[in-house]
């Protein structure tokens, strides 16, 4: 690997949840950040870096000293005058969640405006991580110049893992973020695709379907599918590792951003990927106990040791 630090990037979202009356509570969240939250939890010896775009304002400079405070920098990524960042609300009806979005000029969707300063941040790292989410927010221009600088980390030895994490309300059509997910996967390792995604963007029939589909372009597929088992596609080997049923979740909110980052760091540290995929569940199962998309580190440290 080239390097040994962590490198995730997309958006980090003001996130409320936990409405009581007129009352919510504000966190901070969003799918790379939540899955580097994880993962920065389970490899603390690696520098970890979230790689974004930031706004000037007090919001803006809240995230970043929350970052700061748990042991993640932000790199050379860019402060924007005039910026902010997005804003999403978690609506629940028992444990499972609705979001309600305010994004549209989010400072994160300027994260390569500078060219230089994102393949900086890429530089020296065992791992970069994005999603598909992560290209949807991003113009075309602005999208190729992720993928370069992606495919550059690349080349220069660091892990690259992706989680197509398709959202049918951030893609023009279906077909733009087709052609985007299949140009982010040829720069891709680890593919971490969650089956219901998958079969809404490309009508797989069957997570088998969706493992035989991506194995063609990645050397390592985890095939997500909520309670369902995982399913792991490495070679020509398919390999299925139950889930962990929870009987009464508190809110599955960043369950699967969760379960990616306790593969990764799993993974990272040597272990096989049906021993990482153990590990994600039991990460993933302690995550949708707790409010709110992030866990305390010491719970998923827990969890993840079994």
């Amino acid at each position: 690997m080239a390097g040994t630090g962590i490198a995730s990037i997309g958006e980090c979202m003001l996130e409320l949840s936990g409405q009581t009356g007129p009352n919510w509570r504000m966190g901070f969240a969003g799918d790379t950040f939540n899955t580097l939250w994880a993962l920065h939890a389970l490899s603390t010896e690696r520098p970890a870096t979230y790689v974004s775009a930031f706004g000037d304002d007090p919001f803006s400079q809240a995230q970043i000293d929350f970052l700061g405070q748990n042991g993640i920098g932000i790199g050379s990524s860019p402060i924007i005058a005039g910026a902010r960042p997005g804003l999403y609300a978690i609506t629940l009806t028992g444990a499972e969640r609705s979001f309600t979005y305010w994004r549209g000029d989010a400072a994160a969707r300027q994260l390569a405006s500078d060219p230089a300063a994102l393949s900086k941040n890429l530089v020296n790292q065992a791992l970069v991580y994005f999603s598909g989410i992560t290209l949807a927010i991003l113009d075309e221009a602005a999208r190729a110049v992720l993928l370069a600088a992606v495919a550059k980390a690349r080349s220069a030895g660091s892990l690259v893992a992706f989680d197509p994490n398709y959202r049918p309300r951030l893609w023009r059509n279906r077909e733009n973020a087709q052609a985007a997910i299949v140009e982010a996967l040829a720069a891709t390792d680890i593919a971490l695709p969650t089956f219901p995604d998958e079969q809404m963007l490309f009508g797989d029939a069957t997570p088998q379907a969706t493992a035989e589909r991506l194995r063609q372009l990645v050397s390592e597929v985890v095939v997500k599918n909520g309670e369902q088992p995982a399913l792991i596609a490495q070679g020509e080997t398919l390999r299925e590792v139950p889930a962990i049923h929870v009987a009464a979740p508190a809110d599955t909110t960043g369950a699967g951003d969760s379960f990616n980052g306790g593969y990764l760091a799993a993974r990272l540290a040597g272990h096989d990927p049906q021993e990482a995929a153990r590990g994600a569940h039991r990460v993933a199962a302690a995550v949708v106990q707790v409010r709110g998309a992030l866990a305390p580190f010491e719970t998923l440290r827990a969890a993840f040791e079994g």
